[in-house]
């Protein structure tokens, strides 16, 4: 199941745990990557909390944590090369993956064809 934040975060689920990264839509706003900041294994967030810091050539951006959880893993490729997260952000530059405090918050989060509508 693939939903989205109005903040620019993809997350994946299955089961209790979710693969969350930037959307296309957000890292082509933000232009080419130099800069990962991944958040620590073992780290909770609460649901819009700073998980990561991406900077491009043009800015520096948080990624906001999209439901509350705990990180189980972190995606160290993108730290040693973050134009993965260009080239591929939904898919090989994911960010990092959240064991979720309580599925069913997925159900607020948008639909691909939300999403697609908030960004025109």
């Amino acid at each position: 199941m693939l939903k989205f934040t109005a903040e620019h975060e993809w997350l994946k689920v299955d089961g209790d745990v979710a693969t969350v990264g930037i959307t296309t839509h957000a890292a082509e706003q933000l232009g080419d990557l130099v800069f990962v900041e991944l958040p620590e294994v073992g780290a909770s967030f609460d649901k819009g909390g700073d998980a990561a810091t991406v900077e491009s050539v043009k800015a520096a951006s948080d990624v906001y944590c999209p439901l509350d959880g705990e990180v189980v893993e972190v995606n160290q490729a993108i730290v040693d090369d973050p134009s993965l997260v260009n080239s591929d952000p939904q898919g090989a530059g994911w960010f990092f993956k959240l064991k979720l405090k309580n599925k069913a918050d997925v159900e607020g989060l948008l639909d691909e064809a939300a999403y697609k509508e908030l960004v025109g």
